[in-house]
């Protein structure tokens, strides 16, 4: 996230709206955008550091776009109204002194920290320092199928594809602005830019569906609408009176009350939104855009009271810090609970890790503002090398302060170096996820020559059940037979044991994967004629769900099939309401059943990777057990009289058969 400085130049324009001059620097400032920035790093953050403190606190990086996109086209046009060009050449080199000298910092630092802590956090390192120095990230995550809400592996410097986004635009801006918008009649501006909007908010919609939220989410064509936003705010506000007397009342009060509004919104969707609903990506972030864009029209009204409020002191100290209190909250996180990864990552726990790692980020981020940021946007490379060098020539402390500056530079750098170098490769997390595929991919997951072929019970309900007086090793084989389950990359992880515990079980299971993919699957299933009698759905680790979508799913299936959801465990805000929307659906149907992973393994975390979501051999038997009494009681239910009347199905069991659903609330 890159919160952008006013420009040096003064003009008339330079005078609009909501303009005060900051504190030792003469330049222009415009009063309250510091407040949404500092809005934007602050829902960022929580949604980061907190155990579902905001589960759509990611928003705030589409505000960052918004505001990013609002102030770079305001600096080119007018850099072109005062000069009557614009030099591509400095826009780009004051945006490397602006963005460059805090993102050094921080990777040096960070990636010496992870070389003293070793293990998970050096996994794919190289690549992230590779796409953090060439504002690439986003696409090396695409590429690699990295998911923005993926834990399996924890990404150091993952929050740094926003930045790349951002940059990828101030490379390409200015040549666009230059060449083709000036050009424009000031109508025919706006029209482009909104069309630009439109077009990238679109794609996202239409292109994001299961498998494809890594690429939608993290493309700077499909995620650049809040940029074109913002710039078609530059070009509409470009003519906008800076005299209150100029403004009806009724129009100030107007944006006033609609930029209030538009706060309000951003804050009740950071609470509402959650990853994995689907409408996030197809409107939701895009709305978030527009709220955005009107507080920034509310701002820039002349008198504004929201302004006023926005440009309170804590606020404004908090945005003029938010680029490095982005870019520091997430790997200082990482390395956090990597260091601490006993700690629980719910309840007190959970609010531990973050609050240690938010203490260390806010000293590190205003450390940085105030010995690096400030000034080498101030004197620039040359004056500040100049200044280093100078030391050399004192002597006492100033000498020191020198030696001490470049030991610590060729220090992190071979400490970075050396980190990069010795990457593992692979995570126990991905080990055992890869293993889970071999499995799958080489194990029988057919039903074996001695069990009986799986039948198709739309057509015949009266499938036979295994009795519990059976041998065990029938008893399983039968199982098995006449198990399919969906789910993602914990079952991966599960897969070799599940396949002892039920031989010729069927597993269709994907890293990432999410509920929303579920009834596509099934229903494929469904029509090739290999759905079993028992189906297994695990997919609430990667975001939240919806109980429409469950009942899709026991539609689909069909009545004379067994369903049993899976409750999730992991670190996630969303976590403990998927529980809860399982324990209640499982709880409304006679022919489903929940298998309480999350209750089976509370008092087992220690069985657990260090990312709390996936599992060696002792978390695959506590996982096959939850999964094999949920199997239990299903198998063991009487046929289903046919009803009277309008069937209405309902649990007749007694409570005593049933898990005990409290214990699935987290």
């Amino acid at each position: 996230m890159t919160p952008t400085s006013a420009p040096t130049p003064r003009t008339p324009f330079d005078r609009g709206v909501g303009m005060v001059p900051p504190r030792g620097t003469g330049l222009p400032r415009i009063a309250g955008l510091d407040g949404l920035r500092a809005l934007a790093v602050t829902v960022v953050i929580v949604f980061h550091l907190s155990p579902g403190g905001l589960p759509g606190g990611f928003l705030g990086v589409d505000v960052f776009f918004v505001l990013s996109g609002y102030l770079i086209t305001r600096l080119l046009i007018q850099e072109k109204v005062v000069t009557g060009g614009i030099r591509v050449a400095g826009f780009w080199q004051r945006r490397v002194r602006r963005l460059v000298p805090a993102l050094l910092l921080v990777l040096i630092a960070c990636s010496s920290a992870a070389l003293f802590l070793g293990g998970d956090v050096l996994i794919g390192l190289g690549a992230q320092v590779l796409g953090a120095l060439t504002f690439s990230s986003n696409w090396i995550y695409i590429v690699a199928g990295s998911s923005y809400f993926d834990a399996s592996v924890p990404e150091l410097f993952r929050n740094l594809w926003s930045l790349a986004v951002e940059e990828q635009f101030y490379l390409l801006w200015p040549v666009f602005v230059l060449v083709v918008l000036i050009r424009m009649a000031p109508r025919a501006r706006v029209v482009v830019l909104l069309s630009l909007a439109v077009a990238s908010a679109v794609a996202m919609g239409l292109l994001a569906g299961p498998g494809e939220t890594t690429r939608v989410y993290y493309g700077t064509d499909t995620h650049s609408f809040g940029l074109f936003l913002g710039a078609a705010l530059a070009v509409v506000t470009r003519w906008w009176s800076p005299r209150v007397l100029e403004w009806s009342r009724r129009a100030r009060r107007t944006l006033g009350i609609l930029g209030s509004l538009s706060v309000v919104g951003i804050i009740a969707l950071a609470v509402l939104l959650e990853p994995g609903d689907g409408w996030e990506l197809r409107g939701g972030l895009a709305l978030v855009a527009v709220l955005t864009a009107t507080a920034i029209l509310a701002v820039l009204v002349p008198g504004s009271p929201l302004a006023r409020v926005l440009d309170f002191a804590p606020f404004r100290w908090v945005g003029e810090r938010s680029y490095g209190l982005y870019l520091w909250h997430w790997p200082v996180f990482v390395l956090v609970v990597s260091a601490l990864h006993t700690w629980p990552r719910t309840g007190w726990g959970g609010w531990a890790l973050g609050s240690i790692a938010l203490v260390i980020a806010v000293a590190a981020s205003a450390f940085s503002y105030h010995f690096v940021e400030v000034p080498i946007r101030r004197d620039g490379f040359r004056e500040t090398a100049r200044m280093i060098g100078r030391q050399w020539r004192a002597s006492g402390p100033r000498l020191a302060g020198g030696l001490a500056v470049v030991v610590l530079v060729l220090a992190g750098g071979t400490a970075t170096a050396a980190a990069i170098a010795l990457d593992p490769g692979t995570s126990e997390s991905e080990a055992q996820i890869e293993a889970g595929i071999r499995a799958i991919e080489e194990g029988s997951v057919a039903p074996p020559a001695t069990a009986s072929p799986t039948p198709d019970v739309s057509s015949d309900p009266a499938v036979e059940t295994p009795s519990p007086s059976s041998p065990p090793d029938d008893r399983r084989v039968i199982l098995g037979s006449q198990l399919t389950a969906v789910g993602d990359s914990v079952m991966l992880a599960a897969a070799p044991a599940l396949q002892a515990a039920f031989p010729g079980i069927a597993i269709d299971a994907a890293v990432s994967r999410q509920l929303s993919a579920a009834p596509g699957i099934l229903q494929g299933l469904r029509d090739a004629g290999t759905l079993r009698r028992f189906v297994i759905v695990g997919l609430g680790t990667n975001g939240s769900i919806s109980r429409d979508t469950l009942e899709q799913i026991r539609s689909i299936i069909g009545t004379q099939r067994m369903l049993i959801v899976v409750t999730s465990q992991a670190p996630r805000g969303w976590i403990p309401e998927v529980n809860q929307t399982l324990i209640q659906f499982a709880a409304d149907y006679r022919n489903v059943e929940l298998s309480d992973w999350y209750g089976a393994i509370q008092p087992h975390l220690d069985a657990l990777n260090r990312d709390q979501v996936h599992f060696g051999t002792t978390g695959s038997a506590i996982y096959v057990s939850a999964l094999q009494q949920a199997v239990d009681r299903l198998a063991v239910l009487p046929a289903r009289r046919p009803p009277k009347s309008a069937p209405r199905l309902i649990r007749r069991r007694p409570v005593s058969t049933r898990t005990n659903a409290g214990s699935a609330r987290n």
